[in-house]
């Protein structure tokens, strides 16, 4: 009976160190597991966050947020974002023009998102009269002082569209599709049939319209493709627009499903690598950690017509002071419609 007994004992004890030993290299596998992200993101963040950028002068309810600071986590405020597509290829001339720009607003607490492509070639002109295209701005202050960059072009554009902009981001291209690659591609369908080619940067465009499978380097010919060289026919600004932020709500579905440290991990080696932004460390540590609590379930994408009148674009009045306007309320500012400032280049609204 005690030899029974004994033997029981002993299985019972087999037993509960095979658990002790299972759990705890459960647990050793999840605190590697955070801690191998952590890592990544620590390093991913020095690369990524530009030096404390000054800020000229503080846009209207800039200073109040400030204040409330640390009674409300910016985390949990609304914010803006202004977030530009920077071209550092070799050939592209070093002239960091902005192929893609947009400004998005978030609101943590509904977590939705609005968001509005800002054509390339847009004619705004400078507070003295001068007139560019949307993209050469960012350029423009980088030449100026690199260090402030972000933080002048952030406010220059926030004063122009009567958006107080919280952060700006900038991507590089090249960036965009490793991130692709890294994700296992895109399907995205293809809108029309696209052929470029350009010996002086490389760029060798030549894809077929229709559904379509595509690797990094084919979404970022997408996103790009403006005019033919080779018989295709070429593509508005609007189209553009439509397919950035077709790729872009495709990447965030993407990187939502990640379940694997190794998926993360390289993701975030390519971020850290091909980004710049003024969003302080711990507050940008935070989002990568909990990017699934943080990312939005609902994004809409506002919608503005614009003609070509070389060389520049003009856009619909009326519609992107809506999106403006639409921008502004997602952000916990005024839902009231506002006039587009007259340096920006507009056409009248159409009733078609």
């Amino acid at each position: 009976m005690s030899v029974l007994r004994s033997r029981k004992q002993t299985i019972i004890r087999r037993i509960m160190i095979f658990v002790l030993v299972l759990l705890g290299s459960t647990l050793i596998g999840v605190g590697a597991y955070a801690g191998y992200l952590y890592q990544k993101a620590d390093n991913a963040i020095r690369n990524i966050a530009a030096d404390p950028q000054p800020t000229p002068a503080k846009q209207e309810g800039q200073e109040e947020a400030a204040e409330e600071g640390e009674e409300k986590p910016e985390a949990m405020e609304p914010l803006t974002f202004l977030l530009a597509g920077v071209d550092s290829r070799e050939g592209s001339g070093g002239t960091l023009n902005s192929d893609v720009l947009m400004v998005a607003s978030y609101n943590p607490a509904s977590r939705s998102a609005s968001l509005l492509s800002i054509p390339r070639d847009l004619r705004i002109e400078t507070e003295q009269g001068s007139a560019h295209k949307a993209n050469y701005y960012f350029a423009h202050y980088s030449i100026k002082d690199k260090e402030t960059a972000l933080a002048n072009t952030k406010q220059w554009f926030g004063e122009l569209l009567d958006i107080p902009i919280t952060h700006m981001v900038t991507v590089n291209f090249d960036g965009v599709r490793q991130i692709v690659d890294a994700v296992g591609g895109l399907d995205i369908d293809v809108d029309m049939n696209m052929r470029y080619t350009d010996r002086a940067d490389g760029t060798n465009i030549n894809l077929k319209k229709g559904l379509q499978h595509l690797d990094g380097k084919q979404v970022l010919d997408f996103v790009r493709y403006r005019k033919s060289n080779q018989g295709t026919g070429e593509s508005s600004d609007t189209a553009r627009n439509v397919r950035q932020q077709q790729v872009l709500q495709q990447l965030l579905d993407k990187l939502a499903s990640f379940q694997g440290a190794t998926q993360w991990g390289k993701v975030l080696d390519i971020v850290g690598q091909n980004m710049k932004t003024d969003i302080p460390e711990d507050v940008l540590k935070d989002w990568i950690m909990n990017y699934k609590e943080m990312k939005p379930n609902q994004i809409s994408f506002q919608q503005v017509n614009s003609v070509w009148d070389s060389p520049y674009m003009y856009v619909d009045e009326q519609q992107f002071a809506d999106a403006l306007t639409k921008i502004r309320s997602e952000a916990g500012g005024s839902s009231e419609a506002k006039r587009v400032s007259k340096r920006i280049g507009t056409v009248e609204t159409t009733n078609e």
